[in-house]
């Protein structure tokens, strides 16, 4: 277990602490928020590559689900044929099934190494885990724009990013034609639509509004890349 969090510290969260402190001690004003903002923009320039396949993946299973539904009707009573026609669909398709969920594996220990950064670089002690070439910063000030503390939860925020994440989601799940709906999965695919959001809020209430700041940074990214692809799917058909 030592040795695990050894290379959490070591891979993740010191990296992630000094970038924060490094943007911190040299942008314009010392803004703690403006350093957050800028550090989560570098993040997903980072992931966008792998991102961006990832929404285009999801794109075309969503274009795939009446074959797919007709696949698990035609075999279900042979699930060895079903899997074959599934899988030779998505191979036709070029698409992985597990691709979508990559992106959800490769931001959570993320997520959990900013919600450290965020929790612990506060603290005067964490300056101990700044690298030799990093300058003496003292103690870190969470303001944002001199109006908010960032390591404190903020109830606008985390009712923000929820308002952020739900509209992200409508932007990923766009509405089906009307033959295309099932009442049923309709009525589930709603409740997921504002339940997520919602869960989202109650969680970010209880965490350091840096994190609440990160989410709705990244969930505006993600926006604006689901954009660009369905303006370039619309242009290349």
């Amino acid at each position: 277990m030592n040795i695990l969090l050894e290379i959490f510290n070591t891979v993740l969260y010191q990296p992630l602490f000094n970038a924060l402190a490094f943007l911190y001690h040299w942008l314009p004003g010392n803004d703690f928020g403006v350093a957050v903002i800028v550090l989560t923009i570098l993040i997903r320039l980072a992931l966008h590559p792998l991102m961006s396949q990832s929404l285009k993946s999801q794109k075309v299973f969503r274009e795939l689900q009446p074959k797919i539904k007709e696949i698990q009707k035609k075999f279900k009573n042979d699930q060895q044929k079903q899997t074959e026609e599934l899988l030779k669909l998505y191979r036709e398709a070029k698409v992985n099934p597990i691709s979508g969920f990559l992106p959800l594996l490769i931001q959570l220990p993320l997520l959990i190494a900013l919600y450290q950064v965020f929790w612990k670089g506060l603290k005067p002690e964490a300056m101990n885990s700044l690298y030799s070439f990093m300058p003496a910063l003292g103690q870190i000030n969470p303001s944002f724009l001199g109006i908010m503390n960032l390591s404190q939860a903020s109830m606008f925020l985390a009712i923000l990013a929820g308002t952020v994440q739900l509209i992200q989601a409508k932007t990923l799940n766009p509405r089906q034609k009307k033959e295309q709906k099932n009442q049923i999965a309709n009525i589930m695919q709603k409740q997921m639509l504002y339940f997520l959001p919602f869960f989202t809020v109650i969680i970010l209430l209880r965490l350091p509004a840096a994190i609440a700041l990160y989410w709705i940074v990244t969930s505006l990214f993600s926006i604006f890349q689901q954009y660009n692809i369905n303006k370039n799917h619309v242009e290349s058909s």
